[in-house]
């Protein structure tokens, strides 16, 4: 196997990276600079490479048990590997657009509920800008004036200084027809949130491969 060393310079990770960026290299080159060394008999590109085949389909979960498994990983390259996977998850947690404006990102954000045997009832609780500050199962079971009363609804709105609010619920059946149980619901709520100040934009209801706006 030949040493990192006995490579052309151009070709070598870091001064590949150096002459062209980031986004030329591949993704074994990438690691290969994180890790910053090999091990006996195997270079550090071809380390970054044999990691990447065995543990590619799980990056989001690895942990640091799985990696110093890995012949030739101690604990700090193990670390320095966990590391940055954290640190990008987070960067582009942070680059998420958190931004509502229609039902079908509301149904994309009930991705939990949508196929659930039981109803869930949800409200996206939304800054001056229709940004997501927070989202919150308040019931779960059959909708109705008595399961979901209007303090479980606004009380966190008012806590989180929420300027609107999106409601949203699944139907176990696959329908997205609004009940009887559904409208009144969504009157009494809208009527407390017009009181309170707090205007509820929406009330979706979510299946498995549809969606519905009762306010639309």
């Amino acid at each position: 196997m030949a040493k990192i060393k006995d490579i052309p310079k151009i070709d070598r990770p870091r001064e590949k990276l150096a002459k062209y960026g980031p986004g030329k290299l591949e993704d074994e080159e990438l690691l290969a600079i994180i890790l910053g060394s090999g091990t006996k008999g195997l270079n550090v590109r071809a380390l970054a490479k044999r990691i990447l085949k065995k543990n590619r389909k799980k990056l989001d979960t690895l942990t640091l048990e799985d990696l110093k498994s890995e012949k030739g990983l101690g604990t700090a390259k193990a670390a320095q590997i966990i590391a940055v996977i954290e640190l990008g998850k987070r960067f582009f947690d942070n680059k998420k657009s958190k931004l509502i404006l229609s039902p079908e990102e509301v149904w994309s954000r009930c991705e939990d509920i949508r196929s659930s045997k039981k109803e869930h009832f949800v409200v996206f609780f939304l800054d001056t800008q229709n940004n997501e500050i927070k989202r919150e199962i308040i019931s779960i079971g059959t909708l109705n004036t008595s399961l979901v009363h209007p303090r479980e609804v606004f009380e966190p709105a008012i806590k989180a200084n929420a300027a609107s609010i999106i409601l949203a619920h699944n139907h176990p059946s696959g329908s997205t027809e609004p009940s009887e149980e559904d409208l009144e619901v969504t009157k009494r709520l809208k009527e407390a949130g017009t009181l309170l100040g707090v205007k509820i934009l929406d009330h979706v209801i979510v299946a498995k491969s549809e969606y519905r706006s009762i306010l639309a």
